[in-house]
């Protein structure tokens, strides 16, 4: 779609100030939820618990964004959007400001707590945050630079946090997370354009939301998807000794990370073009590394390729699930992204669960089996019955007002000037 508002019908450049602040607010969001893995000796000895005890310090922050994701997303709907992202960016500062200065185990998890909280909201607001800020023809572009913070933090946070707590200790890590969430929350506020809330009478009930076509099939195949991949994932570092790799863990992980975040660039640059096409892709792939692992996880070479085509693959899934159910939301896009959200939180609960029990059985011989047989469902459902969850284009159809999303740059009053209606001040 071409902006009418631009000379000579060029498309408006992207908003990259704000949408660089949304990708910064979920990476020290994201960030705050994985570094304590790479602390939990320090933070253990610290708090005078347990390393298993420690370790429920990152539990309870996915338990809270599961738990908020959806009631928080129902209850502000009503509110202007910029100062509720603003507050779940200060959530994440005040847990980490806790964390850092707490001598009690229950002030710090009670912390991490709220900020899991926050984070849920905030991870339902931000696809459907970007994709108003641009023209329908770059939404997903928008989504994959939005989204560019996630796989950055999952790649950097262990190894992030492991380092920092070596050289400055462990409080300190978590006092510069707490001043990098700050800058980050000043970012947001002079960045990212303010919006309204949603009309009322566009407030579609959480319940319709889940019956609208093709979001209920979207949502059991994010649950599936997220099950089998942490199935394995939970258990790489065992998995890895099959392939005498075991002590090359973070190297395996660094070609993980790299592989992501290149799956997410690829996914930006082209998941508007065709939203089926990359959708189909990324499950394939999981489904050929979780075969490739399966049958040739005994050699180092073909795990190597296997875990650089399941990273290329995981680089994909946030932006490609939330591109589709933010296409099949329509105006209700914060509801689905927070029903995406509480699903995905699920099955990282309920994938590590699966991965234990069959790692009980047999040690890590059954996981990646396991997970090739739920990836393959998944690719079959996707292939025959969602169609509706992810049709070939990010574009929304014609629509009527009640189901078309606000846009900030296709509703110009002049040359260049936005729709003051459409934002709050």
């Amino acid at each position: 779609m071409t902006d009418s508002s631009t000379p000579q019908g060029q498309r408006r450049p992207l908003p990259w100030a704000g949408l660089l602040a949304l990708a910064v607010s979920g990476f020290v969001t994201v960030l705050t939820e994985t570094i304590p893995a790479g602390l939990l000796p320090q933070i253990s000895d610290g708090l005078d618990v347990s390393q298993s005890t420690a370790g429920q310090l990152v539990t309870v922050y996915a338990a809270g964004s599961m738990a908020a994701a959806i009631p928080l997303t129902a209850l502000t709907r009503r509110w202007p959007r910029r100062p509720v992202l603003l507050v779940t960016l200060l959530a994440v500062v005040a847990a980490n400001i806790a964390t850092a200065l707490s001598p009690w185990y229950a002030l710090t998890f009670t912390g991490r707590l709220i900020a899991g909280l926050g984070a849920g909201l905030q991870w339902a607001m931000l696809a459907g945050y970007a994709m108003r800020l641009v023209p329908e023809s770059s939404k997903g572009k928008a989504l994959a630079v939005s989204m560019g913070g996630v796989p950055v933090a999952l790649a950097l946070g262990v190894p992030l946090g492991t380092a920092l707590g070596t050289g400055i200790g462990w409080r300190s890590t978590f006092a510069v997370m707490a001043a990098l969430g700050l800058l980050t929350t000043i970012w947001v506020r002079a960045a990212v354009p303010p919006l309204e809330a949603e009309p009322a009478h566009e407030r579609i009930p959480v319940s319709r939301v889940l019956l609208r076509p093709g979001i209920a099939i979207l949502m059991l195949i994010a649950f599936a998807f997220e099950v089998a991949h942490m199935n394995l994932y939970t258990y790489i570092a065992s998995f890895l000794s099959s392939s005498g790799l075991q002590d090359r863990v973070d190297v395996v992980l660094l070609v993980f990370g790299i592989a992501s975040i290149v799956g997410l660039w690829l996914t930006g640059a082209l998941i508007d073009r065709n939203l089926r096409a990359v959708v189909m892709t990324a499950l394939a792939g999981f489904t050929g590394a979780m075969a490739l692992l399966a049958a040739l996880g005994t050699s180092a070479p073909a795990t190597l390729a296997a875990i650089a085509v399941w990273g290329l693959a995981l680089g994909a899934a946030p932006t490609m699930l939330q591109a589709s159910s933010a296409r099949a939301a329509g105006a209700s896009v914060e509801v689905a992204q927070s029903m995406l959200v509480t699903v995905l939180n699920a099955g990282m609960a309920v994938g590590p669960l699966l991965g234990g029990v069959l790692y009980s059985a047999d040690k890590t011989t059954p996981l990646p089996w396991a997970s090739l047989g739920i990836f393959a469902v998944v690719l079959l459902i996707a292939a025959t019955m969602g169609r509706r969850a992810f049709p070939q284009s990010t574009q929304a159809p014609q629509a009527t007002p009640h189901d078309q999303a606000p846009d900030l740059i296709e509703q110009p009053q002049g040359e260049d000037t936005p729709q003051p209606t459409r934002t709050s001040r």
